[in-house]
Order: structure tokens, then sequence, then C-alpha cells
């Protein structure tokens, strides 16, 4: 069978979209739901498994709480989007195809790469082999095991950013009788102000979480990490948050990548390289006026969003326009009962406005849970999904690309 039989008619014009994150999802939401009444297009999304990966609650999982079972091919339903599970395992923009690991080959004429980041253990000894990790929900679960036998003892968090917080304060909430650290080069909380910092920091006093900054973690062993220095911690479990790493896949197609493997995108998120392959979410480089953005939630759906109002304008016949994002605010939980909501400028620098407590608390949850009644909206007026914050001055980006 040939890769154009695979995929449907040689008159249809094939999307394939890989990835079903919160990227990808808005992607092929948004996208299906603007072509359904047009013949002659395709959406199909391929992601290697049918559940869907709550990113912003594996914190939670990690420590025995169940998350929702939510089903990609449902979120898909009545898009007229075709779902397909598979591992990819090379892109050939080239020949526009896609290998799939069952051997099947589907063929695109516009591809949306939104292969999410997983936890970067490649560049420490050790932690591959014995760090738990949050790229998946199966990681998470993976750990809550682990912490669930222990009936005392020590677990090391590794990475003090926003997912080494959140979960630090869980992990101290659920299990109080285990010892919490928390290590990373930088303070937690080092972006906000000194207000929302002192709350943080509190809240991780209370819950018991004792935080060391300015250390860098060189080893993992099976029972302990090593820091630079020599220093050695003793540790019954340990969770690595301390960055995230990208697919393989975009730099052995030959696809123009930055230093951190991203796909570099022009303006409307196409590859500055294959401009009929858009990148969004963790898997793109994308150069915002402030520089280039990091991957989080509350800019992965607009990216999502934003490539397919790209696709459908080019489908059409008319020009993409540019892709603008400003960030707003950077909540996070400090386990079930509390938590801290930093407001920020749209180049993500704090804002002197917080939430912290109950109020936060409420934030938060309303921020995790939106996705859902999103994409809902978004299947019945998709120009519900092209709302976000624009960010003003600071996203215009003035030098030629």
């Amino acid at each position: 069978m040939s890769a154009r039989q695979e995929t449907g008619t040689a008159t249809a014009h094939r999307v394939v979209i890989l990835g079903a994150g919160y990227a990808g999802v808005a992607a092929a939401v948004q996208l299906a739901a603007r072509v359904r009444r047009r013949a002659g297009v395709r959406v199909t999304v391929v992601n290697a498994q049918e559940r869907f990966t709550e990113r912003m609650r594996l914190h939670m999982a990690a420590t025995g709480q169940r998350l929702a079972e939510l089903s990609v091919p449902q979120l898909l339903e009545g898009t007229g989007a075709q779902f397909v599970r598979g591992w990819v395992t090379a892109v050939d923009p080239d020949a526009k195809t896609v290998r799939i690991d069952d051997g099947r080959v589907l063929a695109y004429d516009t591809l949306v790469y939104g292969l999410g980041g997983v936890a970067g253990t490649s560049a420490v000894p050790g932690a591959e082999d014995h760090a738990y990790t949050l790229s998946s929900t199966r990681d998470a679960e993976l750990l809550a095991d682990r912490l669930a036998r222990l009936g005392s003892g020590t677990v090391v968090v590794a990475g003090s950013g926003l997912t080494g917080i959140e979960s630090a304060a869980e992990i101290a909430e659920r299990h109080p009788r285990l010892s919490v650290v928390l290590l990373g080069r930088q303070e937690p909380g080092a972006a906000m102000t000194p207000k929302a910092g002192a709350y943080l920091h509190a809240a991780l006093d209370r819950l018991g979480v004792r935080v060391r900054a300015g250390v860098e973690v060189v080893k993992v062993l099976p029972d302990a990490v090593e820091l630079a220095g020599g220093e050695s911690i003793a540790a019954d479990a340990v969770l690595w948050t301390g960055g995230t790493r990208t697919s393989p896949l975009a730099a052995a197609a030959g696809l123009a990548v930055d230093e951190r493997g991203r796909i570099v995108t022009d303006a409307a998120l196409r590859s500055v390289s294959h401009p009929e392959v858009y990148a969004i979410g963790d898997a793109a480089a994308i150069r915002q006026g402030y520089g280039v953005m990091h991957g989080t939630c509350q800019s992965g759906m607009p990216a999502g969003v934003h490539a397919a109002l790209s696709i459908d304008r080019v489908l059409r016949g008319r020009q993409p326009k540019p892709f603008r994002f400003g960030y707003y605010h950077t909540p996070v939980s400090l386990g079930r009962g509390d938590a801290v909501v930093q407001f920020t400028r749209p180049d993500d620098s704090p804002r002197r406005i917080c939430l912290t407590g109950r109020t936060a608390v409420w934030y938060k949850e309303a921020v995790t849970a939106s996705p859902w009644p999103a994409y809902g909206r978004m299947k019945k007026m998709p120009a519900s999904g092209a709302i976000w914050p624009r960010g003003g001055r600071s996203t215009r980006v003035r030098e030629a690309r």
C-alpha cells in the first residue's frame, strides 16, 4: 500500500498533526472545525496513546491521586479529524511522509509538529537509570507506587522550577512521614516578586520541604545524589524535574533546529527550512519581541490554534498572519489547599499583583481545567479559540526574519 493510499484520496489536502498534547489537540480541533464543511481537506492526529496526558496535574498523579481518564479520540469527536495511535519513528520532509512504529507510512501535504518534550535526564549520569520523571501519566504512577511503599525515608526533588516546587509540596503534604528535599540552582520562585516568593517559601517550610538552592546535581546513584563539589545526599527516591529535552526526530529529519533541538519557525509558525511544516508547543523555537518563548500550556494552546489559522488561510489562498503572544500569569500549586499566582507582564517578568491561599487555589484549578471547555467551544465556535493576550509592543518582532 502506498503512502498516498494509506492516507486517503489523491485529491484531499492531507494535514497530519504529530502529538496530541495541549497544543496538538488545540490545532486539530481548531483546524478540523474550520474545514469540516469544505471538501478536500483531511486532518489526521498521530499520538502514542489514546489517553490525554494532563501535564498540569502530573504532580498529583505522582502522589497517587486519580486523574480523569481523558480520551484524545473523544476530544476530537464530532470534528471529522482522524486519530491514529502510534509512536512516530521518522519524518521525511522531502518525501512528505511520517513513519510510525507499526510500519505504517502517512503522507502529508502540511505537517504540524507538536511532539512535546520529556524530562532531560540524559545530561546527568545515572538520572536515566535511577531517577523518576513526570514525562507521562505512567511515569507519575510509577513514582506514586514507590512513594506508597516507603514507610519513611528521603525523597529528593532535583530541579527548583515550577514542576519541582509543585511536586515537592504535593509529596510533602500527601506523605508527611517522608523527608522531602528540593534541590536547584535557583531559589524556588526566583522570578516572582518578593511578596509572592516569600509566600511560596513559607508554604514549603510549613509543609516541611527542605530547600537547597545554589546547588547542582552531577550524578544520580541508586540511593543518593551527588552535588558539584562532592557532597552526597542520601535518597530513597529521586524525582528529576531539572529541565526537558525535545525529540531528536526534527533534527534527524533535516529541519532547521536551535541548540535545544526545537524547530526554528517564522512569524506564522512555519519551519524556516521547510515551510509546509508548522511547529508548536515545546517542539518549537518561536521568537517574540522579548525573545524565544518557553513552553507552557498558556502559550501552547494559542500556538496550536494559530498554526490551524495559518493553515486555513493558506488553503484559502491568503497569507498567514504573524503569531504574537504575551504571558499573563504563573500559577503554582502548593499542595491541595494552598497556591500562589504571580501575574506577569507579556515578557513573563512579574507584575506587583499576586494571589495567595484559597483564592489562588480556585484560580489555579480554573486554569488547569480550562482546556476541556475551550476545546468544546472551539468545535461549535472556532473563533472562540482565537482569543488570547497578544502582548502589545513587547511581542512585536521588528527585525526581519
